[in-house]
C-alpha cells in the first residue's frame, strides 16, 4: 500500500476524502478508515471493514463522481474520540463521522454516516 498523508487533525479526513475520491483512489479513501470501521452506506445497509469499504468505493468511483469540499461543523473531541460532521450543500440531512486517534497521533474514521436524511412525516 502506498504511503498516504495522514490526518493529523480530525478535520483533515474530510479534505483527504475529497482529494482521494476525486483522484479515483478507492484504496486511498479506504486508508482513512480503521480496519474494522462501519459505514452506513449504501442507504439502508452497512459496509463493515476496510476491505469492504475499499470495494464499495471502487464501484462508486468507477462512475467518476466529483466531490466538493463541504464546510465542517465544529468538531467535538473527547480524549481519543471525535465527532466530525458536515451539512450537505443541498441543506437536507447531515453527514457525521466518529473518528479515533491512532497510536501515532493520526486520526481514522471508525463510524461513518455519509448520508442521513430525516424521515418525512
Amino acid at each position: 500500500m502506498p504511503e498516504y498523508e495522514k490526518a493529523m487533525r480530525p478535520e483533515d479526513i474530510t479534505r483527504l476524502f475529497v482529494e482521494r475520491s476525486n483522484a479515483g483512489d478507492a484504496a486511498g479513501v479506504a486508508a482513512l478508515y480503521e480496519e474494522d470501521a462501519v459505514m452506513a452506506y449504501p442507504p439502508g445497509e452497512l459496509t463493515v471493514g476496510r476491505d469492504a469499504i475499499r470495494a464499495l468505493w471502487e464501484k462508486v468511483l468507477a462512475n467518476g463522481p466529483r466531490f466538493e469540499p463541504e464546510q465542517p461543523l465544529p468538531t467535538l473531541i473527547s480524549g481519543d474520540i471525535a465527532l466530525t460532521s458536515t451539512p450537505p450543500k443541498d441543506g437536507t440531512g447531515a453527514r457525521a463521522q466518529v473518528v479515533r486517534r491512532q497510536s501515532d497521533g493520526s486520526w481514522l474514521r471508525l463510524l461513518d454516516q455519509p448520508e442521513f436524511v430525516p424521515p418525512t412525516r
